[in-house]
């Protein structure tokens, strides 16, 4: 016979910030209907912070604030972890797991560092870890990954997994706009942090990276294992080269188990404005599943924001509510295998490559004749671009040359692209795009 207790589910918000926030009013606001969906009633009984005079949101109340960190995590069934970072956001979700609470967590950073280790400590402890809001703000996709798909194999992921970037990209090639002006923008709109570094260098979608292919896998993938390139070199010229080729930038998160072991890659590539990736505008995400029997699934929806990720946080405290309300706990994450990483150069790709050349005869011969050399096979060709600005000591305006490569190995693309630029009429940094196919 089941026994009814009627006890809150306590819950100890760390952080208070745009997502903490949020995520109190939602729990504050909504608390009854929470509580009719979890069968128990919900209860705030705590938001730690570093200033509590700061904290002005009218939802929460004053008595609730604390600096007390480490002892909010002992007092709470359901800790969430919301102020980012590294330490001391790990060492007080093991405080949370240790005192026999529950952990919700939008941390990414802290799930590619130190998840596997996280994980198995709530396991160990017989608590729940939930994170959907760590990847895709609002999507809901970690939960079909832990849930949904496993009991397929999922072969790769791909998708725009940063708001920021895809909005700063979305920009450029919408409005012609130059890549710091863009970033400006988006700083002015909230779109970008005032230190933008994380998203523009490709660190956060990286970070998502990681987790996606440790869920994706059933293998531990850390952000030490994932290779990253930013958009930071993305120029207007590049976007211009792709608008006439009918083709849109856009920074990618790719995760893939192949012959060689899994691979966690993020990078700027090339997509067909035909491809569904090119309509995803602004700050959303969108993320495509392939599974060996589900075979393509896509997750699209908000990927930034106070409010759509604080929908995800409070979605996984309603569901381990739930799970303390019934006297249980959730699926754990089964990492059971140990693949190897795959090296860089087992992954191929075409590449589009836009080199500023002093133009004069036989150059695009010598150019050819250093690929052909290194066994790199050139798909096409395209000089009819704009002119670019004139180089010192350079009479004539530079050319922008586009060579656009069938499938290579990057070690020897970028051999090849080496090669080239020492070439005396080669000038300027050249710009190196995958094309996704």
């Amino acid at each position: 016979m089941t026994q009814h207790n009627e006890a809150p589910i306590r819950v100890g918000l760390l952080g208070a910030g745009t997502v903490g926030s949020q995520t109190a009013r939602l729990l504050v606001e909504q608390r009854d209907e929470l509580s009719a969906r979890t069968g128990r009633p919900i209860e705030l009984v705590g938001v730690a912070c570093l200033d509590p005079s700061k904290v002005d949101a009218p939802w929460i109340d004053k008595a609730l604030l604390t600096t007390d960190t480490a002892g909010l995590c002992q007092r709470a069934d359901i800790v969430v972890e919301l102020i980012g970072g590294l330490e001391p956001a790990r060492t007080f979700v093991l405080t949370a797991i240790e005192a026999g609470a529950s952990v919700v967590t939008a941390n990414k950073a802290l799930l590619a560092k130190f998840g596997p280790e996280l994980y198995q400590a709530a396991d160990e402890r017989g608590v729940d870890i939930y994170f959907e809001a760590a990847v895709g703000g609002a999507i809901p996709l970690v939960r079909p990954l832990r849930e949904s798909l496993v009991g397929d194999r999922v072969s790769s992921m791909l998708g725009i997994v940063n708001g920021t970037t895809n909005y700063i990209l979305d920009e450029m090639t919408t409005k012609g706009l130059d890549f710091e002006v863009a970033l400006n923008d988006a700083q002015a709109k909230g779109y970008a942090e005032a230190d933008p570094t994380g998203d523009i260098e490709g660190e956060d979608a990286a970070n998502k990276a990681a987790i996606m292919a440790t869920l994706a896998f059933h293998t531990a993938t850390s952000i030490d294992d994932v290779t990253v390139e930013g958009i930071t070199s993305i120029t207007a010229d590049d976007i211009a080269a792709a608008t006439a080729e009918h083709k849109v930038v856009k920074l990618l998160a790719v995760v893939e188990n192949g012959e060689a072991g899994v691979s966690a890659r993020v990078y700027p590539a090339l997509i067909d404005e035909n491809h569904p990736l090119a309509s995803v505008h602004g700050s959303f995400n969108a993320v495509f599943v392939h599974a060996e029997a589900a075979d393509d699934l896509m997750f699209y929806g908000r990927g930034a924001g106070g409010a759509p990720t604080a929908s995800a946080v409070v979605g996984d405290i309603v569901t381990e509510a739930r799970h303390i309300a019934q006297g249980c706990t959730g699926p754990s994450i089964p990492l059971y295998k140990d693949l190897p990483k795959a090296p860089i150069d087992a992954s191929k790709a075409a590449f589009a490559v836009r080199f500023l050349i002093r133009d004069k005869p036989g150059v695009l011969a010598a150019i050819a004749t250093e690929f052909a050399d290194r066994g790199v096979s050139i798909n096409g060709v395209n000089q009819d671009l704009q002119p670019t600005r004139h180089d010192p000591g350079y009479s004539g305006e530079l050319q922008q040359l586009r060579i656009v490569t069938h499938q290579c190995d990057e070690l020897t693309l970028r051999e090849t692209v080496k090669a080239v630029c020492s070439l005396d009429f080669v000038t300027g940094t050249p710009s190196i795009l995958r094309v996704l196919d």
